[in-house]
């Protein structure tokens, strides 16, 4: 199986999130197939990004998407299409 590249799993996150209103880090990991060491760092750069936003709900950490993170799925999509087209997918 192919390692996927940051963008890729950035994508698989967004993805999730696009599917829920708010989401757990426990649901995020499972979902992303990611560890929880390794979701952090790219918690972080979202949220730092504008891509996601997180908030505090019954002492639960939850997390949703941005409208800026429903553009990165968009043109994200539109690029792998593009690649792919010229067959570089």
């Amino acid at each position: 199986m192919k390692k996927r590249t940051k963008l890729e799993v950035i994508r698989d996150f967004l993805l999730v999130l696009k599917g829920a209103e708010k989401t757990r880090i426990t649901h995020l990991i499972y979902k992303a197939n990611l560890s929880n060491n390794s979701i952090k760092p790219y918690l972080e750069e979202l949220i730092k990004n504008g891509l996601i936003q997180n908030f505090n709900e019954s002492e639960k950490r939850l997390f949703s998407i941005t409208k800026k993170g429903c553009a990165f799925l968009e043109d994200f999509n539109k690029i792998r299409i593009f690649s792919e087209s010229y067959g570089l997918g």
